[in-house]
């Protein structure tokens, strides 16, 4: 087992979650090590995310129009489409802070943000929800990190205040995370004496630190220069060899056909296409897939996300954790690892 996959390792799953996942998966050979060994580590276990019939409006505007998606446990989802298509906004409706319009989306068949009575669905109460965020991590594209806390502190933050670990404990979670994304001499750096890349690697570990079933990446490259993104693609290539279940919106096409297990399509708030890398990048069926990725390579297509979901006041930067007012990074291209 990867020192990754250690630090993400939950607690084993009941009989009752573990046929779920069993049946989700479709590599046999994906399967857990034998129950037989008491002393087997199982590697993390990612989240089944089921999304149904979704829809979600801003006013008159529909930017969400009847979205279904299975996403199976450590599955990576590369989301691609124009601006104005609804990635963002779907990415924020998995973790509720887009409440939904009608639909559903569940982890685990957890429905998230809702309690489902009968036929009805009533809307959680925040702090059932900030619970639920606990096992759905969010790295967003302007990093969101405390500018009064050090690289330690915004990550140990959330643990301690939504999970109640001791600080002991949670710095030397915070510590190890650090280390894995190639950071172990900026624990005591703020935001400010950070590159934009070491302030973004600073972001993933910090989504790490609740080790969350499910991490969504929303263009997690898109506020970087050039020569600092390859630092965190690489971060986030080690994440989808540990188990996690991934979600990224990205415009990085190669990047999508490298890592992604299944690249999804969406235009105009829909699903257009969806499959592996080899059918939806290299052999698209539908033609506004193919117009789409040949305006991208040729640099035509913008790189931006949705208005509506690029706004992001009231983005909880991880539950329990207050919300940071902006950190400008460094501009000099160095970005010592």
């Amino acid at each position: 087992m990867s020192p990754l996959s250690s630090l993400l390792r939950r607690s084993a799953p009941s009989d009752a979650e573990a046929s779920q996942v069993a049946s989700a998966r479709t590599d046999p050979s994906a399967e857990s090590p034998s129950a037989g060994s008491p002393s087997a580590e199982a590697p993390p276990r990612g989240g089944l995310v089921e999304i149904r019939g979704v829809h979600k409006s801003f006013g008159e505007l529909e930017v969400l129009r009847g979205i279904d998606l299975a996403i199976a446990p450590g599955e990576v989802t590369a989301v691609l489409g124009p601006s104005g298509s609804g990635k963002s906004t779907l990415l924020r409706a998995i973790n509720h802070l887009e409440p939904v319009s009608s639909g559903l989306i569940s982890v685990d068949g957890e429905v998230i943000g809702y309690r489902r009575i009968g036929d009805r669905l009533h809307e959680l109460r925040e702090p059932e929800v900030l619970r639920q965020r606990t096992a759905i991590g969010m790295v967003f594209q302007s990093f969101n990190l405390f500018a009064h806390m050090t690289a330690l502190e915004n990550i140990t933050e959330a643990p301690r205040r939504a999970l109640g670990a001791p600080r002991r404990e949670a710095e030397a979670h915070a510590r190890e995370l650090l280390a894995l994304v190639g950071l172990s001499e900026k624990a005591d750096a703020y935001p400010r004496q950070l590159s934009g890349g070491q302030q973004q690697r600073v972001a993933i570990a910090r989504a790490l630190a609740l080790r969350p079933k499910v991490l969504l990446f929303d263009e997690p490259t898109s506020a970087l220069d050039p020569e600092l993104v390859e630092e965190v693609l690489a971060v986030i290539r080690s994440l989808a060899r540990a188990g996690t279940t991934l979600v990224i919106v990205t415009h990085e096409i190669s990047f999508a056909r490298d890592v992604a297990d299944t690249v999804v399509f969406m235009d105009q708030g829909r699903i257009v296409e969806q499959g592996p890398p080899a059918k939806v990048i290299d052999a698209p069926a539908h033609e506004r897939t193919r117009t789409f990725l040949q305006r991208v390579r040729t640099g035509a297509a913008p790189a931006s996300e949705d208005p509506a979901g690029s706004a992001d006041p009231a983005a909880d930067p991880a539950p329990g954790a207050r919300t940071p007012p902006p950190t400008t990074p460094r501009t000099t291209p160095e970005d010592r690892s």
